[in-house]
């Protein structure tokens, strides 16, 4: 039965990585990998087109410092509401969110290219989620290995600012890519949905406590793959195949929709940004286990 299970586990692999490379067929201006992922040679090609906005999220003062020309900084507190709302990290109004990305120079023809300084790789893929919240986000894309791969390649950082004229957004909030808890109970056992968990191991399998108030274990149903697992360990994302490899291993079959959630909403949008290379239909528990914990939700080990 072993090459049975071979066979059918390459089928698999191979089912996600052709649904994956069908996305991104088109444009061959435009990056491949599901258009989500770009090389420092395709930013070097792009980095004078008028409608590329380049946003560096990471330390301000490494962005002071160094950064690649015409970049702007963002952080997560431009897009992100107050902690006054009992939750760490949570949407603002749609208003909000096109007022802060328009003061960055998006509009809805903008090509928008996302990096990561040093290792803030999921701060990056929030921002991404951000964006295709508000139906922005395939024309989104991420720098792969962010500002280190980029000067490790040798290319040009600059200290100087460039300021863009401000953008106009129109586009319309996709309000379905964010769940909460009540629709987490009422479908994480449809066949259809794969509740995952994109915490590190050790808070799913229960040995070490998540949440406030603090519990151990994972929402019921929800199956494991951390976060830090579909990353290089150079920060650089894995290749489709890797990732439909991972996914299949979790349990996460093509066809299925992805419900990602982590601590507090931030980690979980690696996973999400992952599920969407691979050509998933993805969403995010935003209120993520500190919003499942504060509702005394049920949990096993």
């Amino acid at each position: 039965m072993r090459p049975c299970r071979n066979a059918a586990a390459l089928l698999f692999v191979l089912a996600l990585v052709l649904a994956a490379s069908s996305t991104a067929k088109g444009d061959a201006s435009q990056p491949g990998r599901g258009e989500f992922v770009v090389s420092t040679a395709w930013l070097a090609e792009h980095l004078e087109d008028q409608n590329l906005v380049l946003l560096h999220v990471g330390d301000k003062a490494e962005f002071d410092a160094a950064h690649i020309p015409g970049a702007q900084f963002i952080a997560l507190a431009d897009i992100s509401t107050p902690r006054g709302t009992g939750l760490a990290l949570e949407l603002p109004p749609v208003e909000q969110l096109h007022a802060a990305f328009e003061g960055f120079g998006v509009s809805d023809g903008s090509r928008i290219v996302l990096y990561f300084g040093k290792d803030w790789v999921t701060p990056t893929t929030r921002v991404f989620f951000t964006l295709d919240y508000l139906g922005l986000g395939e024309r989104t894309s991420i720098l792969d290995g962010g500002l280190p791969a980029w000067r490790a390649d040798g290319r040009p950082v600059t200290a100087d600012l460039r300021p863009r004229p401000r953008g106009s957004l129109t586009a319309r909030a996709r309000s379905s890519l964010v769940v909460d808890a009540e629709w987490v109970k009422s479908n994480v056992k449809k066949p259809e949905v794969s509740l995952v968990d994109a915490r590190d191991a050790v808070f799913f399998a229960g040995e070490k406590p998540g949440g406030d108030p603090p519990l151990n274990g994972h929402i019921p149903g929800a199956v494991s793959l951390p976060f830090g697992s579909v990353m290089t360990d150079d920060n650089r994302f894995r290749d489709l195949t890797e990732l439909a490899g991972l996914f299949g291993k979790a349990g996460v079959k093509p066809g299925k929709k992805v419900a990602a959630y982590c601590h507090i909403g931030q980690q979980a949008t690696l996973v999400y940004f992952a599920a969407r290379t691979l050509g998933y239909d993805a969403v995010l528990y935003d209120g993520s286990f500190q919003d499942w914990s504060a509702r005394r939700g049920e949990v096993t080990r």
